[in-house]
C-alpha cells in the first residue's frame, strides 16, 4: 500500500500513523457535505475525529481521560496535527451540536475507499459450493442505556436502549450499512435495503421472516437463508434423500409450499420453498432453515446459516475491545458520532491486521498492542510484528541505569 514502513522508529506516533489511514481529502469532503464546521473557530471536524478516535484506541471512559491524555505534551498536540488539545466542555459541545451524519458519511466513504483491500485479504470460511458468490449477512445488536440519562432512547418502561441495525458483507468481513435506531424499532424495519442484486445471497435469523419481503427477493432473484418462525403453517410437497455417510446432524430436507392466509395475499404460496432441519448438539435442539434455493447440496444451506456467527463475533469484538457501551454524551447525537467513531476504528484496526501483521492476532490482543504503543514513535509494521510478551534485554551497559538516584523527597 506504500502506507507503512518496514523499519523500528519513526517520527510520528503510533495514532497519526493510524489517523493517516483515512485520507484528510476524504475527511474534507465530509466535512464539506454536512457544514460540519460552519461556526466553529477552533474545535474543528478533524478535532473532534482525532479526539474522540484517542478515546477509543485508549479507552478513554471520560472527556476528561481524553482531554488530559492529548494534552499531555506540546509535541504530542502538535504531531497530532492539532493546534491546541481540546477542552473538555468544547469536546461535550461539540458531540452535541456536530452532527453525527459526518462520520456515518466517512465511514461510507471508507468502506468504498479500502473495499478492494479488504476483499483481497479476508479470511471468510468459503462453501466451495457457492464460491465467489455475493453473501450478506443481516442481524442487530441491543446496547442498554440509562433511561434517567438518555431519555431519548426510550425501550421499555424503566429501560433505554438503542439498536444497531448491521449488513455483513462477507467478502469483505466488515459491516457495509449500519443504522442505529431507538432499541424498540424491530428488525425488520431497521435497514432500509433487504433487497439487492441479481444471485446476492441473504442469510438472517428469523426476525426478519416476512411473506412480503420474501416475494421481493424472489422477484429480485435473490436467495435467502433464515430461520422459519414455530407457526408458520406449511404443507410438505415431497421429501429430499439426505446422505447416507455424511451430513448426520442434517435430519430432514423437505420441499413445501406456505399455506397462510397471509402467504397467499402476498402469492409466496406460489413458490416452492426448501426447509432443511439442522440439528444443532452445542444447544440440544433442532433448528429449521428456509430458503427459496432448491438446488444445492443441504449441507451449503446449513453452513451458510452458520455464517451468522461472523456477525456475531463482529458485535462481540466491537463490544468488549472498543467504546460502544460507556458513552462520553448522552445526547442522541453524541452517542451515534461515537459508535460511528467506532465503527471507522474498528476498520482502520482489520485494515492494519490485514496488511500489516505477518501472523494472525487475537482481535483483544491486537487492540491492546495498539493501545499500549499508542504514543510510541514506532512503526506499524514493528508494533504488529515485534512489540510482544517475553523479556526484553537492554543492549547497553546496564550498570549505567543502576547507579544511585539522589531522593526526590529529601
Amino acid at each position: 500500500m506504500g502506507l507503512f514502513k518496514r523499519i523500528k522508529n519513526t517520527n510520528t506516533p503510533l495514532i497519526r500513523q493510524i489517523l493517516d489511514l483515512v485520507p484528510r481529502w476524504m475527511l474534507t469532503r465530509c466535512t464539506s457535505e454536512h457544514k460540519s464546521d460552519k461556526g466553529c473557530s477552533k474545535y474543528k471536524t478533524y478535532d473532534q475525529f482525532v479526539a474522540l478516535t484517542f478515546g477509543q484506541l485508549n479507552k478513554c471512559l471520560t472527556l476528561s481521560d481524553i482531554s488530559t491524555g492529548i494534552g499531555v505534551s506540546e509535541g504530542f498536540i502538535s504531531k497530532l496535527g492539532l493546534v491546541q488539545s481540546p477542552a473538555r466542555s468544547t469536546m461535550s459541545d461539540g458531540n452535541k451540536k456536530r452532527t453525527y451524519k459526518v462520520y456515518e458519511s466517512l465511514y461510507n466513504k471508507l468502506i468504498t475507499h479500502y473495499k478492494h483491500i479488504l476483499s483481497k485479504r479476508h479470511q471468510s470460511h468459503i462453501i466451495k459450493e457457492i464460491k465467489d458468490r455475493n453473501i450478506k449477512l443481516i442481524d442487530s445488536s441491543i446496547i442498554s442505556l440509562c433511561l434517567s440519562m438518555f431519555d431519548w432512547a426510550k425501550f421499555r418502561t424503566a429501560k433505554g436502549g438503542i439498536k444497531i441495525h448491521t449488513c455483513w458483507d462477507d467478502t469483505m468481513m466488515i459491516p457495509d450499512v449500519v443504522n442505529i435506531t431507538p432499541a424498540k424499532l424491530h428488525d425488520r424495519y431497521g435497514l432500509k435495503q433487504l433487497v439487492f442484486v441479481k444471485n446476492t445471497i441473504i442469510v438472517e435469523d428469523r426476525a426478519y421472516f416476512d411473506f412480503d419481503l420474501m416475494m421481493q427477493r424472489i422477484i429480485a432473484e435473490n436467495v435467502f437463508v433464515t430461520r422459519i418462525k414455530t407457526n408458520t403453517v406449511f404443507k410438505t410437497i415431497r421429501e429430499l434423500e439426505l446422505p447416507n455417510d455424511t451430513d448426520h446432524d442434517i435430519l430432514k430436507d423437505e420441499i413445501i409450499t406456505l399455506t397462510s392466509a397471509k402467504a397467499v395475499k402476498t402469492g409466496v404460496n406460489q413458490v416452492e420453498l426448501r426447509l432443511v432441519h439442522v440439528y444443532k448438539p452445542d444447544q440440544n435442539k433442532v433448528i429449521e432453515i428456509i430458503t427459496n434455493q432448491l438446488d444445492w447440496k443441504a449441507r451449503t444451506i446449513a453452513d451458510l446459516y452458520k455464517k451468522r456467527w461472523d456477525i456475531e463475533l463482529f458485535f462481540k469484538a466491537i463490544k468488549q475491545n472498543l467504546q460502544i457501551k460507556t458513552f462520553i454524551g448522552t445526547s442522541e447525537n453524541a452517542v451515534k458520532s461515537q459508535i460511528y467513531i467506532a465503527l471507522i476504528t474498528y476498520l482502520l484496526l482489520q485494515l492494519i491486521v490485514r496488511t500489516v501483521a505477518n501472523k494472525k492476532h487475537a482481535f483483544s490482543n491486537f487492540v491492546e498492542k495498539i493501545r499500549i504503543c499508542l504514543t510510541f514513535h514506532l512503526t506499524l509494521d514493528y508494533v504488529c510484528n515485534q512489540v510482544g510478551e517475553g523479556a526484553k534485554r537492554i543492549r547497553d551497559n546496564p550498570q549505567a541505569y543502576l547507579k544511585l538516584q539522589p531522593d526526590l523527597f529529601s
